[in-house]
């Protein structure tokens, strides 16, 4: 009683070693004369879990292409993170819109201490102790947006001094 196999074969999970995000899908509708047009929109944070990151919005008509949209967008927005060990060098505060997500560094064995969409990048960057704090707003898009400008922003006392011309030992005091 076998059946013929119709179906289009599976695409090959393409095995990267990237950690992929799924942060949101929101079901979009436009309304025109002949009713409801339904869409999907997808945000995805891929990283490597070594310090790059990037994040994007896919939109399709079906959930598993706007993840796939999403998920090849988000690769080629993706940016390297300033780490020292496995947390941050420096307090930062990342803002976009209303939101705004404070990163603090943490001691090792604290842990991921974050809401769920930025808790999402830190896991896909690699970061494992870190304390977070959102505001403003609870829209994981902001949410994220704000973390990633946070994250862009970091830098660590060699990149400051190979800015300014001047030795670790002159930054640090």
């Amino acid at each position: 009683m076998a059946r013929d196999n119709n179906r289009a074969p599976r695409k090959a999970e393409e095995n990267d070693g990237l950690v992929k995000k799924l942060i949101c899908v929101n079901r979009v509708t436009k309304t025109v004369k002949g009713g409801r047009n339904m869409r999907f929109a997808a945000l995805v944070v891929v990283g490597d879990g070594a310090g790059k990151v990037g994040c994007a919005m896919g939109k399709a008509k079906e959930v598993p292409e706007a993840i796939d949209k999403a998920t090849l967008r988000a690769k080629k927005n993706m940016f390297p993170v300033s780490l020292l060990g496995t947390s941050i060098p420096h307090e930062v505060l990342g803002k976009f819109g209303s939101g705004s997500v404070l990163m603090m560094p943490a001691a090792e064995g604290t842990g991921v201490i974050a809401g769920g969409p930025v808790r999402a990048v830190m896991e896909a960057v690699g970061i494992t102790n870190i304390r977070t704090k959102s505001h403003g707003t609870n829209n994981p898009i902001n949410c994220v947006k704000a973390a990633l400008a946070g994250l862009k922003e970091l830098r660590t006392a060699e990149q400051i001094a190979a800015i300014r011309g001047k030795s670790v030992e002159e930054i640090n005091g």
